[in-house]
């Protein structure tokens, strides 16, 4: 057998993790973090090396969705003997999904968690089940569910070896995140991102699209590459940056666009103008009107106080009443050319922008819709699939203002 250096396999960030396997000091191990991090490298690595080095141990890999084995842990699992140099003494099926150590006959069994009663079934002949591998644990209902799969498999044996790894979720409400926090005298909790991995083990294209991403949403790139977890999980747009935008950006702004979204007794009349960087794919928002109880007489008059040439705004087309009426005062208005999926559409076209600049300042209403719009829970705790309508006067006022952008963008085009 040829001999491999663990250092060429592990990560810097997991030697003491490795350590604390090897020393048996816990019994379960909660392995957090982001793209390229190679937790689930590791753990591959752990389990392949744990069996053949402890005869009459098995090990069960789980996913919470039985389709997605295949292509996830079982081709960890099988990276992990081919870069340890044994696949010479390891048989691997398809149907059953398992792998198995020849010497020995030694296995890895594969069960998805949407079928509980095939993992309430699961035998082996001789030993017992040392190792299990939740991945993507978050897919999980939560630890009941996974409190009662541990009953069913953690048993006849004097050490076991539980790993779950996941990235985090962006809601800190997540089951998993809250679960993280909880400190046991048998749980190890470990956090790992892909700056601590050898830059050739990612390949350079890696580290480009994660500095990439960095410079164009510190958000994403701190959810994503870092495994922060950087929000309730259900904001809508997490492109936003707040920021002074100054009189001289303003002057050379070219693509300005105006739009109106109607309310008076309850909703606010909210008048928006941005300007679209179509290159940069990024928009700048710098002035607004918003305000409860607002004629349309006397919101004509402010308006032209800022669109001293009379430039094209474009309304909430529900309302051809105020659309005419503010005409007649003198604006050079029309109405939205909206459908029934108008309002994804929109939606859809702003959260894929590289930027949405706001200056909270200029538009202090307006960068709070968008920075606290989120979408809404049903009874049972899960995001609704559809976006709320309230708090979004200034998001629909910019939505109609962009609307030509928007059907040019090559995004599917609204019904």
């Amino acid at each position: 057998m040829k001999k491999i250096k663990l250092s060429e396999l592990i990560a810097p960030s997991f030697y003491e993790l490795h350590n604390d396997i090897k020393n048996n000091r816990y019994t379960h191990y909660w392995l957090k973090g982001g793209r390229g991090s190679t937790k689930s490298s590791f753990i591959s690595i752990e389990i392949i090396l744990g069996i053949m080095k402890n005869p009459g141990t098995h090990a069960v890999a789980l996913r919470k969705v039985g389709i997605n084995l295949k292509d996830s842990v079982y081709e960890q699992l099988l990276w992990a003997i081919d870069k340890l140099g044994v696949s010479d003494y390891w048989i691997a099926r398809l149907s059953p999904l398992e792998l198995i150590y020849a010497p020995t006959g030694q296995r890895i069994i594969f069960r998805g968690a949407d079928k509980p009663k095939k993992i309430k079934s699961i035998k082996v002949k001789s030993g017992y089940i040392r190792y299990v591998w939740y991945e993507e644990v978050d897919e999980f209902n939560g630890m009941e569910e996974i409190r009662i799969i541990n009953q069913s498999l953690l048993r006849g044996g004097s050490k076991f070896d539980v790993f779950y790894s996941f990235n985090p979720p962006d809601s800190q409400r997540n089951w998993v995140n809250n679960e993280v926090t909880i400190k046991y005298p048998d749980r190890k909790v470990h956090h790992s991102t892909y700056l601590t991995v050898p830059k050739e083990w990612l390949g350079e294209q890696f580290f480009i699209e994660a500095e990439h991403l960095k410079k164009v949403n510190e958000k994403a790139y701190r959810h994503e590459y870092l495994g922060e977890v950087t929000g309730t999980g259900g904001e809508v747009f997490t492109n936003v940056t707040k920021r002074e935008i100054t009189d001289e950006e303003i002057a050379r702004f070219d693509r300005i666009k105006r739009g109106i979204d109607f309310g008076y007794a309850v909703d606010p009349f909210a008048y928006v103008v941005c300007h679209y960087d179509k290159t940069r794919r990024r928009l700048y928002i710098f002035y607004e009107i918003y305000k409860v109880g607002l004629s349309n007489r006397k919101a004509a008059r402010l308006i032209k106080q800022e669109n001293t040439s009379n430039k094209l705004i474009v309304a909430d087309s529900a309302e051809p009443k105020s659309i005419a009426e503010l005409k007649e005062y003198g604006l050079r208005i029309k109405g939205a050319k909206k459908g029934p999926d108008s309002v994804d559409y929109g939606i859809k076209f702003l959260q894929d922008l590289e930027e949405i600049i706001i200056d909270p300042k200029r538009c202090p209403n307006t960068a709070r819709e968008f920075l606290n719009y989120e979408l809404e829970k049903d009874k049972e705790g899960n995001f609704k699939a559809n976006y709320p309508d309230k708090n979004n006067h200034s998001i629909d006022a910019v939505r109609y203002a962009l609307e030509d952008d928007m059907r040019n963008s090559g995004l599917k085009i609204l019904k």
